[in-house]
């Protein structure tokens, strides 16, 4: 696939396929998302780290919840290129493996492994990667401040899983960023120690900033937070301009960076909902409710405020994303059919952030 510009690290969701699959084809060509396949069910799972005992044992189930799913997916995809991590289900293999090996061979989507992950699994992926022709990512987790034991080990995994350096792409996540100048740090010492290892056919920087909870949200309904993701790459990239190749921006979009950790949800959700709005520095994030008498009047009027405001760009219902065109028709319509809910506003965050961060990128260059 061409480089990318913009790495968004999705979840396997239907709002997120949906926000992907609606971009305008020049965003496609040059976005690649990392998709994280989400957990069937269970609790949250850790990042980095396999649930003991795993809640996922029945194999079938598991090969019928997946299978489609995931022939959906590279449906979405079509002929756009990115990658897709199955941590959360790939320990069940004979669950696991009849859609591996679909996506291995009837997508353009690359396969992805880490260093923290079962042998005998990042062996089974590599050589999935290997059969499907287009290589293999390698996402590393970026907790705290990598050493030197974690760049041996780092290179040991390239070593033993005998994949030549211009097929491997070395994914950088440092997850949710609550300390921006420790999570800048830790993303420096990350480049200068792993980046060199081998020439790396890509190389990403991913982080996270949109908040997992919305607090005081009776009371402040309206919210502007800062995009500490899209801070970090432009620090790093300031700090260290001699690179000697580019680093792509990740980020995981309006959701927060726990998202795909999460099985879908069992029972009914609160009665309210986000939308999301993304601006040059900030997210917009405005409560709306999704249940009760007025509710309808309430989420069109909370768009109506968003498309408003000074940062929107979609003015005359023309803007430049299917998001943006969909919160100005929310908002200056009427009756319930496209005022939408919780998914639907998720849906159309995304394809807004998305269209957005190509286009933030392409005007710094």
């Amino acid at each position: 696939m061409v480089e990318p510009s913009y790495v968004p690290v999705l979840p396997t969701t239907r709002a997120a396929q949906a926000a992907f699959r609606h971009l305008d084809v020049r965003a496609r060509r040059r976005i690649a998302p990392l998709w994280t396949v989400i957990p069937r069910i269970g609790p949250e799972r850790v990042r980095g780290t396999r649930p003991a005992p795993d809640p996922d044992t029945d194999p079938a189930e598991l090969r019928r919840w997946l299978v489609p799913r995931m022939n959906s997916l590279t449906e979405v995809m079509a002929d756009a290129a990115g990658w897709i991590d199955a941590a959360h289900v790939e320990a069940l293999l004979e669950g696991s493996a009849t859609a591996l090996w679909h996506l291995a061979t009837k997508s353009r989507l690359r396969l992805v492994t880490g260093p923290e992950r079962d042998p005998q699994q990042q062996r089974y992926i590599a050589d999935l990667a290997f059969l499907s022709g287009r290589g293999l990512g390698i996402r590393v987790l970026l907790d705290g401040p990598p050493d030197e034991a974690e760049a041996t080990e780092l290179r040991s995994l390239v070593e033993r899983l005998g994949q030549p350096p211009d097929q491997l792409d070395l994914i950088l996540d440092v997850g949710l960023v609550v300390d921006p100048l420790a999570s800048g740090e830790t993303a420096l010492i990350a480049l200068d120690l792993l980046a060199p290892l081998i020439p790396w056919r890509t190389v990403v920087l991913a982080a996270g900033a949109f908040p997992r909870t919305f607090e005081d949200h009776h009371t402040q309904p309206f919210r502007v937070l800062a995009r500490h993701d899209w801070q970090l790459y432009r620090s790093v990239c300031a700090a260290r301009p001699g690179l000697p190749r580019r680093v792509t921006y990740g980020d995981y979009s309006v959701e927060h960076a726990s998202s795909a950790n999460i099985a879908p949800a069992q029972h009914r959700g609160p009665g309210w909902g986000l939308l999301r709005y993304t601006t040059p520095e900030s997210f917009l994030l405005a409560r709306a409710p999704t249940r009760g008498r007025d509710h309808v009047v309430r989420a069109r009027a909370t768009a109506r405020r968003i498309v408003e405001g000074g940062a929107f760009r979609g003015d005359g219902g023309t803007g430049p994303s299917a998001g943006e065109r969909w919160l100005h028709s929310c908002a200056y319509g009427d009756g319930p059919r496209g005022s939408g809910n919780a998914e639907t506003w998720i849906q159309a965050g995304h394809n807004q952030h998305m269209h957005f961060a190509m286009s933030q990128l392409g005007a710094t260059g």
